[in-house]
């Protein structure tokens, strides 16, 4: 009789769910974490492309000149924002199609890594373009 009621005995169970649930939690929660790492990167990275699209389509009337490759380049580089823990890379200025069709195009790649708690996870690249329609003398 007494090791019936023993079985029946449910005092301390809501500790054990409890302690087999909490990692689960913590997982979930660092991972939506790292989501939002991401995200964020993304925001920063068309922000920095958005900066330096708006720069391109400045003409210096008095030069008859747009902003060179590398200013438009030091200008996306200097205006992204909350992407410190990853690999940026040069921003790509195509010109090719500048003359004919009147426009350039602008790339750049992002390599954000995440961190899982318990191991390192792959390393998401955020590649974006933006075409960029330019004034020609």
């Amino acid at each position: 009789m007494r090791r019936l009621r023993d079985f029946r005995d449910e005092a301390g169970s809501a500790a054990m769910e409890f302690a087999f649930a909490i990692p689960v939690l913590i997982v979930m929660i660092w991972g939506i974490f790292q989501v939002a790492m991401v995200l964020q990167a993304s925001a920063g990275v068309q922000q920095a492309l958005g900066e330096g699209a708006r720069y391109a389509t400045i003409y210096n009337t008095a030069t008859n000149a747009r902003p060179t490759d590398a200013q438009i380049s030091a200008k996306i580089t200097s205006s992204r924002f909350g992407i410190r823990n990853g690999t940026w890379s040069t921003p790509v200025i195509d010109t090719s199609n500048e003359t004919s069709g009147g426009y350039i195009d602008i790339r750049v790649q992002y390599a954000v890594p995440t961190n899982f708690l318990f191991f390192q996870g792959p390393n998401v690249t955020l590649r974006q373009t933006k075409r960029v329609y330019t004034q020609t003398a």
